[in-house]
């Protein structure tokens, strides 16, 4: 796009591209407007027979002249060249992440100098929820702000709007008394973003109900002399309004991280800036441009360096401020996730979900280590897994009994530094089958079916923890003797075939008692080389009251009538 006022207006003239056929010569443009000549026939034939002829009543004719065109002109624009190869290698987040960003409105240029009276010190802070689009759940957004280690000076603002991004300023001053007796004084801030959520949102590692990120910043001022860490402008002839100079990063970085630092939201208020020059002393890749990406090696842990940034307006009008940041130890965040089933004798993995903090010191795979140990319930003899625990990526184990158990993992990255972290959790059982079935009492033969009656055995069994219910035996024993009691009777199979409805033909008059036996196949992935048949849960119908499983054959009663 080109800006308009880089268009050299003596350069403008118009392009027509179509015109009417109503119109005498050709158009022309003059003081923002289009002056043209047009003409209509002065005859129209009479009859109708004639092409475009009258119709003999009264009639009205709409002459429509038109152009069509388009201005070129010649721009004095900034042209800029670039050479060579950007690469990116940034993941998403896929879990809810607060990011923030603190700014330093005024003072500007930072540090002021010192005039016989209070600075007022502006700060703008800025929250932004990434991965996550529910805005409905959002509760609240909640700034804090204070003087650090004056809890006396906190100042709190909310914002309930459902927003993925939220923003507040803060004004605070420094005071006479401060900036009048110290050369140069400095007044750190802390700053904390929090977004609330209506409902818990669960994550990997657990439900979370907030996210807060916490920032620092500092303003000052000085008496006499700019301090040595901030250039001397040179003094210009030129006038007008100066630029405002603005540096965003973060206030924090871990050793060998590469991050951004970005001039970008500098600006001049009557004009534009032509120039950025940068001080940083300490990093690995030197600032440049308006926007550049550096790190810090391992010499500037603990320590709080400081970036400093000069604009350049068109009027050679300058602007300088700083920012402060801390390098910390690369120590790397250990993380594990869990996937599977947590169920007795189901599949578990156990995964390193430790990402690299730093982009010069990853994380030394081979150093990776799980420990997993039972904490109640079962014994470290129920872990079953294959391989080793050591220099792997993830481990997939199985435990054979109920309980809680404990995974920890230790990693170690380049630089020397290590991190560890553990979650302890629990195996559910694996709950046994609650068969049920349903059938007539009472039965009679059928005299049209070799005198046969014919029993209907419906299956309601339920698994209370969703697995496949694999394999039906429908059986039956027959009170031979009439006396009531079952005992002693021999169990006979009617049907193996997993149906949950079959129908039974008894051919003799009593009673029958009925069972059905349900065995279980696992609902979700396992280890097969750890289980056995014996681990299918199985139960049958012992349990359902016997009143309701046994149905009694008789003979259906003739039926008589008389007359006289």
């Amino acid at each position: 796009m080109i800006d308009s006022g880089d268009v050299i207006q003596s350069t403008v003239e118009a392009e027509v591209i179509d015109k009417s056929g109503y119109l005498k010569g050709e158009p022309k443009f003059k003081n923002n407007r289009v002056i043209i000549n047009y003409w209509i026939p002065n005859s129209m034939p009479f009859t109708e027979e004639e092409v475009g002829g009258l119709s003999g009543v009264a009639e009205g004719r709409r002459y429509s002249a038109f152009v069509t065109y388009y201005y070129k002109a010649t721009a004095k624009v900034t042209t800029y060249s670039y050479a060579g190869t950007v690469t990116f290698d940034y993941k998403l987040p896929t879990e809810p992440t607060l990011t923030g960003e603190v700014g330093l409105l005024t003072p500007n240029p930072n540090p002021e100098k010192y005039a016989d009276k209070a600075v007022p010190v502006k700060l703008s802070l800025k929250g932004t929820l990434a991965a996550y689009t529910d805005t409905s759940n959002i509760l609240e957004w909640v700034f804090y702000a204070k003087k650090t280690g004056d809890d006396a000076s906190l100042v709190t603002k909310k914002d309930t709007a459902k927003v993925l991004s939220s923003e507040r300023q803060f004004d605070f001053t420094i005071s006479k008394q401060e900036a009048a007796t110290q050369p140069e004084f400095t007044q750190n801030y802390t700053l904390t973003v929090t977004v609330r959520f209506a409902k818990p949102v669960v994550t990997a590692d657990g439900s979370i109900s907030s996210l807060s990120e916490n920032f620092t910043i500092n303003a000052g001022t000085y008496n006499g002399p700019p301090p040595s860490s901030i250039p001397i402008p040179t003094p210009t002839p030129a006038t007008g309004k100066p630029p405002i100079a603005r540096i965003t990063m973060p206030d924090q970085v871990v050793a060998g991280e590469k991050f951004i630092v970005s001039g970008a939201g500098s600006f001049d208020p009557d004009g534009t800036i032509v120039k950025y020059s940068w001080q940083h002393p300490n990093v690995n890749l030197a600032l440049y441009g308006k926007s550049s990406d550096t790190s810090y090696g391992l010499d500037s842990i603990d320590t709080t360096q400081t970036i400093t940034l000069t604009v350049t307006d068109n009027d050679g009008l300058t602007s300088t401020t700083t920012r402060d940041i801390k390098v910390v130890a690369p120590a790397p965040k250990a993380k594990i996730e869990l996937l599977g089933t947590l169920k007795q004798n189901r599949k578990i993995t156990i995964r390193n979900g430790t990402k690299n903090i730093s982009d010069d010191f990853p994380i030394i795979e081979g150093s990776t280590r799980f420990t997993i140990t039972a904490v109640s319930g079962g014994t470290n003899a129920d872990i079953k897994y294959s391989g080793s625990l050591v220099g792997v990526k993830e481990i997939d184990v199985l435990m054979k009994t109920p309980g809680q158990y404990k995974a920890a993992l230790y990693v170690e990255n380049t630089a020397g530094y290590s991190g560890t972290t553990s979650w302890t959790f629990t195996v559910a059982p694996d709950e046994a089958p609650v068969p049920y079935i349903s059938m007539p009492l009472i039965v009679y033969r059928d005299p049209d079916n070799g005198n046969k009656a014919s029993v209907t055995l419906e299956d309601f069994t339920v698994s209370p923890d969703y697995d496949y219910l694999a394999k039906r035996v429908w059986e039956y024993r027959y009170d031979s003797d009439n006396n009531g009691n079952f005992t002693g009777e021999a169990w006979v199979q009617i049907n193996n075939a997993n149906l949950d409805r079959i129908n039974f033909y008894p051919t003799k008059v009593g009673r029958y008692e009925i069972r059905l036996t349900v065995t279980e196949e696992f609902g979700q992935p396992t280890i097969d080389a750890f289980v056995t048949a014996a681990d299918r849960k199985s139960a049958n119908t012992d349990t359902q009251p016997v009143l309701e499983r046994i149905v009694t054959v008789e003979n259906r009663p003739p039926t008589s009538d008389w007359s006289w």
